[in-house]
């Protein structure tokens, strides 16, 4: 079954509300993984260069799309520059590396991956000094990449533009400057870190919100050591009761619950059986008492998995955004 529940990009595109997230997947686990997802009916595909797939998600899609099982439009496919290329100078040939890897003419949503920038060293992704800290380029300017990430849409190359990780004050900086729209911000968010206030701000200003690690992330938690302090959101009492009374997995009450406050999610998991119950999530939906429940789980800030702490010294970025 396709995916049912959309969100509107200010561009007039419709993204499907629930995506396949690909971070933290290795190769040939994927290429299984994003073959079951396309039989399952997911259609919104996200990567990044820093998840170093885009070659085997290029290779899934290629057999798809040349077969004819697929067509291009029926895809919503999203990259990101990466912080090594988040310079002016970057934009342009992150793009078309993402485009050539992923074997395809233009993406629907281009994001910009951090609000900070790291220097370029060769083709280190996570360039790091003798003491292990990350080497960091500090002259980032939000403007400036912006510009350079309208001329991507006017080339064709990419359809939208939008966002990542980054606060209200540097989105309200972007919008101060931009000629075309901020199409979408995707930011951590999960029922342990509902992200509010950001959320409100989005909503007011017509950017639509996208939420990694919507489901917690326990491969993230394990990596950033913060398996004592963030308990596991599928074991959580609460999402565990509701599912009972809702005949649902933990994993389809959070899912169904960031979709029913109008954010796409875009869950990762390379196990079938798991990412077809991911997407069973259109015709049923969750009670006001059980939003209500589940809306009393925000613990704020203090949830967040992704504050970037594998890079040692983020944050002495003047652009770091927590």
């Amino acid at each position: 079954m396709a995916s049912k529940m959309t969100l509107t990009l200010p561009t007039g595109q419709v993204m499907p509300a629930l995506g396949f997230g690909t971070w933290q997947a290795t190769d040939a686990e994927l290429e299984a993984a994003l073959n079951t997802a396309l039989e399952a009916g997911y259609r919104h595909i996200d990567t990044a260069p820093v998840y170093e797939n885009e070659h085997v998600i290029g290779k899934v899609l290629h057999k798809w799309l040349s077969s004819g099982k697929l067509k291009r439009e029926e895809l919503f496919v999203v990259s990101k520059v990466p912080p090594v290329g988040n310079r002016p100078s970057g934009v342009e040939k992150w793009i078309k590396r993402s485009l050539k890897d992923l074997q395809l003419d233009y993406l629907d949503l281009y994001l910009i991956h951090t609000p900070f920038s790291l220097e370029e060293v060769n083709e280190d992704l996570h360039p790091v000094d003798k003491n292990g800290e990350i080497k960091l380029d500090k002259s980032t300017d939000h403007l400036k990449i912006w510009l350079e990430m309208e001329k991507q849409v006017e080339a064709g190359r990419a359809k939208a533009i939008g966002l990542s990780n980054f606060n209200i004050k540097q989105i309200t900086k972007v919008m101060s400057a931009s000629k075309l729209p901020i199409s979408n911000l995707q930011i951590e968010l999960h029922v342990y870190f509902q992200q509010k206030e950001l959320v409100d701000f989005c909503k007011k200003n017509g950017i639509t919100v996208t939420a990694y690690s919507p489901l917690g992330s326990r491969g993230l938690v394990k990596l950033m050591g913060k398996v004592d302090s963030l308990p596991d959101l599928l074991s959580n009492p609460v999402v565990v009761k509701i599912g009972e009374r809702r005949t649902k997995t933990p994993a389809q009450i959070l899912l169904r619950y960031t979709l029913q406050r109008g954010i796409a999610a875009i869950p990762k998991s390379t196990n079938p059986d798991r990412l077809r119950k991911n997407i069973d999530l259109f015709d049923w939906e969750l009670a006001p008492e059980d939003m209500n429940e589940l809306n009393a789980l925000d613990q704020g800030a203090s949830a967040r998995v992704c504050d970037f702490g594998f890079f040692k010294g983020i944050e002495k970025h003047p652009e770091f955004p927590f």
